[in-house]
């Protein structure tokens, strides 16, 4: 072993331990590799900033401008909200369906742009229809990894070891090259986790919402003139949701009854809401309602200009959307804006602002009839916030207030048109077909896909900014030197002799489990792109020294690294349904372990046949 074969093997180490710790980010360990290996010598300058430059990382950079558009156009929740039809079957189908679904949709979009809407449709049929949360999120994670893992602009990984593949040995993976062994992956995976479910954790017998005293917004709205809301039953408008709550019907100017689901919805219909952030920007960027104030005087909202009707009086129309931002202002001991409403605070709010809605301290469940008996507890008290909007010059002017505190900048939402939708989807479709059919390199249709988005308006290079995870692409910038400096010190030569002596003498199914199981192991405890960045070249020089084909070797190296499924940490979709504390580390190990070890040996045993 040379001094720089044991360097370069110190660094390894170090990065996988940095990994598994999370000493630090992991954007943050990849710039800090770049400069040792700068430092050490291992690389130039120039192949230092390699990566950044790298078709696969630009290609990825383009995937995710392409899966912002879609879900800020409603794409993504369009396909995915026809799930409620299945509200009424049972566990043992929904979850095959679920997962059928979610992996065909990983295939073609951002994984993880697909988890977080299938979370938020999930979580509401699991409370309005009572369907079982804790069984279905685990099973769509897994299924849009082995969706993303079917075609080759499906993940980032996949990306990453073509890039790896071409730049090594001369070749590249074609679109749809190993669909058929991602598809059997899927399918074998959801028969697994079917017969499965069962052992998955049961919902907790209290809702999120009871267990927490979640912070919620008040606000008053009011039905559009022209409303397609008007005519129809309470029931099937947008605000029939079971975490939006109606604190006060009133028609004709008089307070109703509490409204039922069956109400017939009328022009000049005003309610009372109670909602989280989400619902509420949500409903603000509807142009079916307009947000009102307390009183019975309401105040117009447009996306050009705002009118205070509590003046009377009209501010200047040169406030535009693309001009204005949500900023949360709390309340302090001694705020000038203390014991006022809605319609006070419009009053009497300077710098253009527009208060949208108060958000109270305390949670706001069981408090329902004594808001509506009770009007001055929707007025601004200490520690209480409200919800403005405001020309992003201006939000500096609040400082010279005393005993109020701006605490949260948010973006403000824009109406998706349907025109718009259909379009992002077509553009979608269009670098599918490119890029499938071998018309354009997946990269040249990416950036085309970007540039159509961005000409045709449905996406700003703002809001991409905004949406963008520099964090995956930083990583992967990051580590791609690393592989450089592997194959400079000759460390991936050496690394692979090692393996090759451990296979020798043996064949080659045997050579496919062991690299197969090799990388899947370590894609449990660090990212998946670095596994597959530290794995890939080894998986080539074994090939080579077994005077064997590359490809199943390249192939075995992708799938691993995309397969984290019996850890929370490997791959980002797991993290995110981790992180949402339905389940504990043991139904990753135990319900994962077994995918795992199933798909292992299937994978190797197919990989096997194209030798």
């Amino acid at each position: 072993m040379t001094f720089e074969i044991g360097l370069v093997s110190l660094i390894i180490v170090t990065i996988i331990l940095l990994f598994v710790f999370e000493v630090f980010p992991v954007d943050k360990i990849a710039f800090c590799t770049i400069g040792v290996l700068i430092i050490s010598g291992l690389i130039t300058p120039e192949e230092a900033i390699s990566g950044f430059s790298n078709t696969a990382v630009i290609t990825i950079l383009c995937l995710m401008i392409i899966a912002t558009a879609l879900e800020q156009n409603g794409v993504i929740a369009w396909l995915a909200n026809s799930l409620k039809v299945f509200k009424d079957w049972h566990i043992y189908l929904l979850v095959p369906t679920f997962m059928l679904i979610a992996g065909s949709i990983s295939a073609f979009i951002s994984s993880t742009a697909v988890v977080i809407v299938f979370i938020k449709i999930i979580t509401e049929l699991s409370d309005k229809f009572a369907i079982s949360k804790s069984k279905l999120l685990l099973p769509i994670s897994f299924a849009s990894i082995l969706g993303g893992s079917c075609t080759l602009m499906g993940t980032s990984t996949n990306l990453i070891v073509n890039s790896i593949y071409q730049k090594r040995v001369g070749e590249r993976l074609s679109f749809f090259e190993f669909s058929w062994l991602g598809l059997i992956f899927l399918i074998v995976s959801i028969v697994i986790i079917t017969l499965l479910v069962k052992f998955l954790p049961k919902d907790s017998t209290k809702k999120l919402r009871d267990e927490y005293s979640l912070d919620t917004y008040i606000a008053t709205i009011e039905l559009a003139p022209n409303s397609k809301l008007i005519g129809k039953h309470f029931e099937d408008s947008f605000l029939h949701k079971e975490d939006i709550i109606v604190l006060k019907f009133v028609r004709n100017g008089k307070e109703d009854h509490e409204i039922d689901s069956k109400t017939l919805l009328k022009k000049g219909d005003r309610f009372m809401l109670s909602c989280d952030l989400e619902n509420l920007l949500n409903i603000k960027s509807s142009d079916e309602v307009l947000i009102a104030s307390d009183g019975i005087e309401y105040a117009t909202f447009s996306h050009k200009e705002f009118k205070d009707y509590g003046n009377k009086k009209e501010l200047p129309s040169t406030i535009q959307q693309h001009d204005t931002v949500l900023v949360e202002l709390m309340m302090l001991p001694g705020a000038r804006f203390l014991n006022k409403s809605l319609e006070e605070l419009r009053a009497i709010m300077p710098h253009n602002a527009l208060p949208i809605a108060i958000k109270k301290r305390k949670n706001l469940r069981h408090l329902k009839d004594r808001l509506i008996t009770n009007l001055s507890f929707t007025k601004l008290k200490v520690g209480d916030r409200v919800l403005l909007e405001i020309e992003k010059n201006k939000i500096e002017d609040f400082d010279i207030y005393d005993n109020m505190v701006i605490l949260q900048e948010h973006e403000s939402p824009k109406v998706v048109k349907s025109p718009k939708r259909t379009l992002t989807l077509f553009i979608l479709l269009g670098v599918i077909v490119l890029a499938a059919t071998g018309t354009l390199k997946i990269l040249s249709s990416t950036i085309i896909g970007c540039a159509a988005l961005l000409l045709l308006n449905c996406i700003s290079l703002e809001n991409a900014y905004k949406k963008i995870d520099w964090q995956i692409l930083i990583l992967l910038a990051g580590m791609i030197p690393l592989g450089i400096a592997m194959n400079n010190s000759g460390t991936d030569v050496w690394l692979s002799e090692r393996l090759l002596n451990i296979m020798h003498g043996e064949s080659a199914l045997y050579a496919i489990g062991v690299l197969f199981l090799s990388t899947l192991l370590l894609s449990g405890v660090i990212s998946n792109n670095a596994a597959a960045i530290i794995m890939a070249p080894l998986a080539i020089t074994i090939s080579s020294g077994l005077q064997l084909p590359t490809k199943p070797f390249i192939l075995a190296v992708m799938f691993a690294s995309n397969f984290s499924f019996f850890t929370p940490v490997g791959y980002q979709t797991n993290a995110l349904i981790y992180s949402m504390g339905v389940y504990k580390f043991k139904d990753f190990l135990i319900l994962g372990g077994s995918i795992s070890i199933v798909l292992w040996i299937l994978a190797t045993l197919l990989l096997n046949t194209m030798i």
